[in-house]
């Protein structure tokens, strides 16, 4: 990480000690294990942000009809319910 920024973090001893367990198990060190749990939390946040902007520009209507449209084959053998 050439471009990184220095933050100090206080962790409650049970979680530090978790941390630095987990780290260990992984082979990784406490500051990795660390910057990829934030890196998971931002990735999770931000696709959370991406499908409810999805979900806002979302045509019930054209859904409800697609669902409930006829097909227009019978099912293949093997893919009956």
């Amino acid at each position: 990480m050439s471009n990184a920024a220095t933050y100090l973090l206080r962790l409650p001893h049970s979680m530090k000690k978790a941390v630095d367990e987990i780290a260990k198990q992984d082979g990784t060190s406490v500051n990795q294990f660390i910057a990829t749990a934030v890196a998971e939390k931002i990735s999770a946040m931000n696709t959370a942000e991406f499908f409810a902007e999805r979900r806002e520009r979302a045509d019930m209507g054209a859904f409800m009809q697609i669902l409930t449209r006829q097909g227009g084959k019978p099912p293949c053998q093997g893919d009956e319910l």
